[in-house]
């Protein structure tokens, strides 16, 4: 009888125990002190190209540095990194003076690798000659390409 009651204790206690861990509220596990959350990658332009045309995601499909005057001329800037809100832009220039023909800007917010484009066109073509665009992001150049019309 002494080892029955030694045993109906030890169930209950075990069931109690068992009870007890089961009601348990779980906890969210905590993180270290010196957890940091992951860092952003720095945006910034990691090409450009000058071409033709471009393709679905705005990259260069036929690649070119001379073009006919009635050509539309692209360039695609490809970057990396995320930015909540930045401003790429593009200043095209003809001949040795730098004469202004177009400069346009574009506002970005990528999360990853990206391509923006940019383009200039003339239907009465332009004039032969050396030109070049200058890529900024939020106001400093970040890369110039040089092409010419034939």
């Amino acid at each position: 009888m002494r080892l029955m009651k030694s045993s109906a204790r030890w169930t209950v206690l075990g069931l109690a125990l068992i009870a007890a861990v089961g009601c348990a509220k779980s906890k969210p596990a905590e993180q270290p002190a010196d957890a940091t959350p992951p860092a952003m990658v720095a945006f910034k332009v990691v090409g450009m190209e000058l071409g033709t045309s471009i393709d679905e995601q705005k990259r260069i499909s036929a690649p070119a540095t001379t073009f006919k005057p009635a050509d539309v001329i692209y360039v695609s800037v490809a970057t990396d990194g995320t930015s909540p809100g930045a401003t790429m832009g593009a200043k095209w220039t003809y001949g040795a003076d730098g004469q202004l023909v177009n400069e346009m800007t574009e506002p970005v917010a990528p999360t990853g690798p990206a391509n923006t484009e940019f383009h200039i066109s003339k239907p009465d073509g332009f004039p032969a000659g050396k030109y070049r665009v200058e890529v900024t992001l939020d106001g400093a150049s970040v890369g110039t390409k040089e092409f010419e019309i034939h």
